[in-house]
């Protein structure tokens, strides 16, 4: 007796298999609730409630935009070989393009187009440091990309406390106002700026269209899927994925460009600005496989934890970290379907 590949598994099977670790999933949340002493029912019912009312789904999107843009990105990014963890810091990158913008440059109708232009812009000048590093030195991205996390935050802190400091502000840090040419405009009087939210959707059928209907995106599956076949057909690797991480960090760069001219309209502390979203875009594009359309799908459904996740907290005072609890446990439980899915106990004598 053996476990072997499934090379092609039932739809039944996947469907039980997915539905059985799920239920782990919520088995072992419901276990950490009750530890804490709320009863997992009522803490289910808090989780889900952003869906129950207008607000909560406003907030559930406003989650999401984020989420969809960066995830899209990465999608593609993995599905190639080219691990982004940077994501966190190509999206303060485009908030800081966007400040600049905003702040410096005369506005008008030309404002918002270039401060999606420009944060975009930087956000993929970021990542394609690190595509660089790898294609022209070997360098691995993991550490790369995580340590220009870090370089972009205590350069937003020093913009914030040192020379863009806003001239009325006293005892904190962020920047002046943006003028209204430099904002988005939102859903009725919800968090949701729309723009933005349209152009990740934009994005993520885009990218499925590159990926799967075009010779480029033939040349990144190969390269993706097979390095040496893609060497043996003389595809230039180096210049494939540093083309997938630019089109990967512009769109981090949107995300960062819609935080802080769609909700908090003007450029603030890094923790103010993203709730993490660069690293909860990696757990939405593991989840699409690969697929950037997929991220339409998955960036919801992590939105909605977020969103329930202050729910939570405010009614139970709960702490916030029970979200990411809650993230990792649906990975793990989905990283588990995906492995026992694709594979079959076989018997051999």
């Amino acid at each position: 007796m053996r476990w072997e590949l499934d090379p092609s598994p039932s739809p039944r099977k996947v469907l039980l298999t997915y539905a059985l670790f799920l239920g782990l999933a919520l088995l072992g949340l419901g276990l950490l609730f009750l530890l804490y002493g709320v009863p997992p029912l009522k803490a289910y019912a808090l989780l889900l409630s952003p869906l129950t009312d207008t607000l909560g789904l406003a907030e559930v999107m406003r989650r999401t935009i984020p989420l969809l843009l960066i995830g899209a990105g990465l999608a593609l990014a993995f599905r190639i070989g080219f691990f982004n963890i940077g994501a966190e810091g190509q999206l303060l990158m485009g908030a800081v393009g966007a400040a600049y913008v905003a702040l410096f440059l005369p506005p008008g109708l030309w404002s918002l187009p270039l401060m999606f232009l420009f944060g975009g812009s930087l956000g993929a000048l970021w990542a394609g440091l690190a595509a660089w590093l790898r294609a022209r030195f070997g360098v691995n991205e993991i550490l790369t990309t995580l340590m220009q996390n870090y370089l972009v935050y205590y350069l937003v802190v020093y913009l914030v406390a040192g020379p863009w400091k806003g001239q009325m502000v006293f005892g904190f840090l962020y920047t002046d106002r943006f003028p209204p040419e430099a904002q988005l405009p939102r859903l009725g009087d919800t968090l949701v700026h729309w723009p933005t939210l349209v152009l990740g959707m934009v994005a993520a059928m885009g990218l499925q269209v590159l990926l799967f209907r075009t010779p480029l995106g033939f040349e990144w599956r190969v390269l993706g899927e097979n390095p040496e076949a893609a060497r043996y057909l003389g595809l230039k690797g180096g210049r494939l994925i540093l083309l997938a991480a630019l089109l990967s960090g512009f769109l981090a760069g949107l995300a960062g460009v819609g935080e802080v001219a769609g909700i908090h309209l003007r450029l603030l502390e890094p923790a103010q600005i993203s709730l993490g979203y660069g690293f909860t875009a990696i757990l939405a594009a593991w989840l699409a496989r690969g697929r950037p359309l997929g991220v339409l799908l998955t960036a919801p459904l992590l939105g909605l934890i977020l969103a329930g996740g202050d729910a939570l907290k405010l009614a139970l005072s709960m702490p916030f970290r029970v979200v990411d609890v809650a993230a990792g446990l649906l990975l793990l439980g989905f990283i588990g379907a995906e492995a026992l899915s694709r594979r079959r106990l076989v018997w051999r004598r």
